[in-house]
Formats: structure tokens, sequence, C-alpha cells
């Protein structure tokens, strides 16, 4: 049996070997349509080849079978009919040794049921027409794959995006040139991209959804059908939903691009889609992030690590202008006033699924305009397209709060910056040559003035994170920048201290980081 992922060879048009001048062909009867294609070249010198045809041939022949007095009966009609019925494609005939000249009867006959015929002249070897058949079969083998390939590719990439299957579903489209569709699991179309046929297409690809959902026993996962000279294609998500694509013409590689479609769209619409599947994640990240150890190491196993992400989607205000020196936003740049708030809008479910998938997650917690993750440290976080991730350090069960504080300042270091991914610093730093009770002590005393104003003490903590820097801080807080220099100069009459001095600045980040 062929390997049902592997797209079967295409066909190669018939006018693509009538064009190579080595061969010197000539088409002398039957149609000269470009659309016809050969699948391969068979010789042959059987009166009746038909038990020895697949179909899509081109059958070379030098007339060896023709008797002398054929011309005169119905030989000619009864050995073309018989080629036309086995699905021959072509007939090659070669001249020389033994006909001089093509058989007019057979002319004749090839016109009559509209079978292609080609000339082979005396200097073209029958061989040398088969290997210049399979040279261009194993051309289009090889563009077909790339084709697939590179389809893949393209949706692996689309299913990671924030919005997944919308973009999924658009790439679909534009790979195979038709109309895609999502049916829901009660029949109704979700989302959908590319061009809209005209009816009834949408309707006749709606009922053929039907016939793949599931509904017992026996329900295929796939079919096919045409109409209005377009071709319909439906496939079982196994989740309930249903892939639908129109498109004008079906080639080989078709069917793999859109299986691969329909296997991302199965993960995006499992059970993490679900209201309860969602809410179960959500449940147990929140309980694995604000629980005691004792309610978490039960769950995870004793001796695992961990990391946190935690991801928000990028927006244009995000990305840093080409043009900016530093990822300064290039309104401050020129002197405009940033907005005072700009939370950024929270993802949906399906892109903070794909997220995790491409992650290798499913413990996500979708909730507000942050997602957070836990991921398996033998499993190393990489940027993803889309997104901007926060990473904590790698750690068991019982330190997973002070890592979920550890990724939210690392994520709002990465808005800050417009970076894609920054991770939790790790390097031996100073507080390691202090005793821990000592250096904790000694910043309780002097972050005491900063107590009772969280907004103060998170304010500061961000501002010296960047250097000072007014811009970053506002972008990072989304607060105006406004508001972040009367915050720092509150700090400042409250701590009387001089924070344009370095020491001061060392000493309060060192009582920060105690924290």
């Amino acid at each position: 049996m062929p390997d049902p992922t592997v797209p079967p060879t295409p066909a190669v048009p018939l006018a693509a070997l009538l064009a190579r001048e080595d061969l010197a062909l000539r088409l002398i009867a039957g149609p000269s349509d470009p659309s016809l294609v050969i699948h391969a070249a068979h010789t042959s010198e059987m009166a009746d080849p038909y038990p020895y045809l697949l179909g899509g041939e081109l059958l070379l022949t030098a007339g060896v079978h023709i008797p002398e007095a054929a011309g005169s009966g119905t030989y000619f009609d009864d050995y073309v009919s018989r080629i036309v019925a086995a699905g021959g494609a072509a007939l090659g005939f070669g001249l020389a040794p033994v006909h001089d000249t093509v058989p007019r009867a057979l002319v004749a006959a090839c016109d009559r049921y509209g079978l292609p015929l080609i000339e082979v002249p005396p200097q073209t070897p029958f061989t040398a027409v088969a290997r210049a058949v399979w040279q261009l079969l194993a051309q289009a083998r090889v563009a077909e794959l790339r084709r697939v390939t590179e389809a893949q590719q393209s949706l692996a990439s689309a299913a990671s995006r924030p919005d997944p299957v919308p973009s999924v579903l658009r790439q679909l489209a534009n790979r195979l040139g038709g109309w895609t569709a999502l049916y829901g699991p009660e029949g109704t179309d979700i989302a959908s991209a590319g061009r809209a046929p005209e009816a009834p297409v949408p309707g006749s690809l709606a009922e053929l959804a039907d016939v793949v959902r599931p509904s017992g026993p026996g329900t295929p996962t796939s079919a096919t059908h045409a109409t209005a000279g377009t071709h319909l294609a439906a496939y079982a998500l196994g989740t309930g939903f249903v892939l639908g694509v129109a498109t004008p013409s079906r080639e080989p590689g078709d069917h793999t691009i859109a299986s691969v479609a329909a296997v991302l769209l199965t993960l995006l619409t499992g059970e993490q889609q679900s209201g309860s599947g969602a809410a179960r994640n959500s449940a147990l990240v929140g309980l694995l992030l604000g629980g005691t150890a004792e309610e978490v190491t039960p769950l995870l196993g004793k001796g695992d690590h961990w990391f946190v992400v935690h991801a928000s989607p990028i927006e244009k205000r995000d990305i840093a202008h080409p043009g900016a020196r530093g990822p300064v936003d290039l309104r401050l740049r020129r002197g405009a006033r940033p907005a005072t708030n700009h939370p950024h809008p929270p993802p949906d479910l399906l892109a903070t699924t794909a997220l995790g998938a491409s992650l290798g997650s499913t413990l996500i917690d979708p909730g507000g305009e942050t997602t957070r993750i836990l991921l398996p440290a033998d499993r190393e976080p990489e940027p993803q397209p889309g997104w901007m991730l926060g990473v904590s350090d790698a750690v068991p069960p019982q330190q997973l709060a002070a890592a979920d504080t550890q990724a939210a300042r690392a994520l709002a270091r990465a808005r800050a910056t417009r970076t894609p991914l920054i991770r939790h610093s790790t390097r031996p730093a100073l507080d390691e040559l202090v005793p821990r009770q000592e250096a904790e002590a000694h910043a309780r005393a002097l972050l005491a003035p900063l107590a009772e104003h969280p907004a103060l003490t998170e304010t500061l903590r961000t501002w010296l994170s960047l250097h000072g820097s007014w811009d970053r801080t506002a972008v990072a807080l989304a607060v105006h920048r406004n508001t972040v220099r009367q915050r720092i100069a509150r700090c400042a009459a409250l701590l009387d201290a001089e924070l344009d001095d370095p020491d001061v600045r060392m000493e309060l980040w060192f009582a920060l980081r105690q924290e």
C-alpha cells in the first residue's frame, strides 16, 4: 500500500513531452488539448494491450502487430477503442524498421476516438521517450514535494500565531487557491477564508461536512465531491468540528496539505478549547502557582523542575521602529505624549492553546491580558512569533510562586525593551555574599517608607531595572511618563535619598531583590 502521507507523483502535460526538441515528436492526430497529461510510458506490440494498461500511459508501438490487411477492416478501430477503454492517454507510433509512415487508417481511428497520436521519428528510440517521461515525472514530483513541504511549514507557522484558527484557514486557502471553512459541531459556519464561491458550492460543501461529522460507527473521516466545476473535500477533525475545502482543481498534493491543516485544527479545537477543558487547566495552573508546597508536590512529583512562562501578544506599538536608536517608541521620540493607559487585549483560547502546544505544554492559564504557562524544565522555551515571553528560572514545585513573580518581571522587561523573550537572570549576584536573613532585614529597614505604597515600590523596581528610563518604564507599567516621574520623585522624598547617585541605586536594587 502506498504511504498516504506522501503525495502521489503528479502527471505531466503531454505538451511538455512534445516540446522536447531532442525527441522531435510530432502530434499527427487526436486532440491537442494542453490539459492532456500522462502518468507513464509503456511499450507493447500486443494486438490488444488492454490487459496491460493501468490508465494514463503513453503507449509506444512500432506496429509489429499490425497485419497486412489491417487497413481494409476494423482492426485499427478495435485497436484504438481498446486503448481508450483501458484509459490510455496517448499512442506513440515509431517509424522504421516496420513502417515508413503512420498508417492512414490508424490516424483516422485516433481522430474518431479522440486519442492523441504521436509520430516518433526513426532517430528517436522508445527508451529515449520513456526516459524523457520519467525525467518530467521526477521534476514534477520534486516540485510537488517542495510545494507540500512549504505548505506544511507555512501552516505550522500560522498555527503559532495569536489568531491560529483564522491564520491556518487563510494559509490553507492561499496554498490551495480556493475557499476553506470550519464548521462547528452543530454544523454552523464558524470561520472561513479565501474568496467565497458562488451558489450552490457553499451549500454543497456544508452538506458534505455533514457526511463526515461523527454520527456513529462507519462514519467516514473524509469525503470528496464535485459540483459546478468545483472540487469539494471535507475532513472530520475528531472534535465535532469539520474542515471544508473548495478548490477549482485538485492537485495530487492537495490532500496531503489539507490533511496537515486538519491535524493542526484538531489540536486547536480540541478539549482545551472547550469551557470545561480550559477551566480545568486554568484552575490547575492557578493552584500550582498559588498553592502551598503540600498541595503542589503530589501533583507534579518531587524532584521535578518547571519554568513559569508569562506571555503577552505583540502589538504594533510593541515593535521598535527600524529607524529609531534603540527600542524607544517612535511616538515618544517625536515628542508626542504617550497614552496614559493602553493595556494589552486578552488573547483568545485558541491562541493561548496554540502557544502552549508550540512551547510543549498543556498547562495554560489564559486569564487576563497575560497568559501563564507551566513548562517542564527539559523543554527549553524559545521565542514564539506574535508573542513576548518572560521566563523564570527552572524551579521545583515548592518555588513556583516565586518563579511566577520572576516570570512577571521578565515579561515587563520584555515589553519595555521590545524583546521577544527575556529570562530571569540566574547569574550569581551580590546578595549571595550576604546572609539571607541579614539581607532581608536590611531591605525591610531601607524600604520601610514605601511599605504602604506598593505602586511606588513596583515603579521604583521597574525604573531601576530599565536604567532610569522614563519612557520604557511608562511602557512597562502602562502609565503616563509624567506618572513615572511623579512616583519616582515621591520615592526619593519618602526614602530621603538622591536617586541619581549610582551607590544609592545599587543599594536600593539590592534591597528590592530581597522581596
